[in-house]
């Protein structure tokens, strides 16, 4: 038998080089993929506070289905006026939202905004299936002081991932996305162009194939300079979106300053919402 001769030095290098690289490559994949749900989610987990100068909000429990403890922050609107179940963005808390709930107070519409699981105090860790059972807590918990035909679900970045699944599964006056995404991996694949996220991603929140299923008014609201969900992705999911709906451009707006007066007032077109006095007048006649 005739020995083997050994690889060339070259080969054994480039051989190795190879073999080290994909160890590395895989090391990196399997860290992100463990990990994923921490890249994805950001929670700010302190419990937060109402600002006495503002609305009066009042907060409010919210018991899901798994054991979790929610927090909510409620508002009753004035006669005849919408109320929003509103299912915030990442990372920060209930309070950032002061501005969106006096404008909304203004107009004499209600709101529960949901502390998603991890998120505001509430107990918990957020995943897509847990965020998918706090949309439900809170849907139940709001249309049993509600009628269906008065609420509106609204979500904002992240949250519209949340509002579309329950949209195609309960009836509601109105679906009001702010910021939508077609899913988390369309987000995150130009961020991630290395790693096979389609593959790999868990929590996809696959917005166009749900939102087929919406059977209510659907408008869609997107900064066209946002640098955090792309506008096309917008564009995209209300091509995919069913009748009727309506998009609302908003020029030179980025991801963080679409709550305006111009794009409230939009919305309130959209719903065919009479405009009251502001409450605070309507209190002090």
């Amino acid at each position: 038998m005739t020995a083997r001769k050994p690889l060339p030095p070259a080969l054994r290098f480039a051989l190795l080089t190879v073999l080290v690289a994909a160890v590395m490559y895989g090391g990196v994949v399997g860290y992100v993929f463990a990990n994923q749900r921490r890249f994805l989610y950001q929670p700010d987990p302190r419990p937060q506070v109402i600002d006495p100068d503002g609305p009066p909000i009042r907060k409010v429990g919210l018991k899901t289905r798994d054991g979790e403890t929610l927090v909510g922050w409620y508002l009753p609107p004035e006669p005849g006026q919408p109320v929003f179940l509103f299912f915030p963005g990442n990372a920060l808390g209930l309070s950032v939202y002061e501005w969106r709930y006096r404008l909304w107070s203004e107009r004499g519409a209600g709101f529960l905004a949901v502390g998603y699981r991890g998120f505001s105090g509430s107990t918990g860790t957020p995943s897509e299936v847990g965020l998918a059972m706090d949309a439900v807590a809170a849907w139940d918990w709001l249309s049993a002081r509600h009628r269906p035909q008065s609420i509106v679900i609204n979500g904002y970045s992240l949250g519209t991932g949340v509002a579309v699944r329950l949209a195609a599964t309960h009836q509601a006056r109105a679906l009001v996305l702010e910021a939508p995404y077609t899913s988390t991996v369309d987000v995150a694949r130009p961020h991630f162009a290395w790693i096979p996220v389609d593959a790999l991603m868990q929590d996809r929140f696959d917005s166009r194939k749900l939102i087929a299923a919406v059977r209510m008014p659907i408008m869609i609201v997107h900064g066209d300079r946002d640098q955090t969900i792309p506008f096309a992705l917008g564009e995209a999911l209300y091509e995919a979106a069913p009748a009727p709906k309506r998009f609302l451009r908003m020029p030179g707006v980025d991801h963080n300053n679409l709550t305006t007066d111009a794009e409230m007032n939009a919305i309130w077109n959209f719903l065919g919402a009479d405009r009251p006095q502001p409450r605070a007048q309507a209190a002090e006649g």
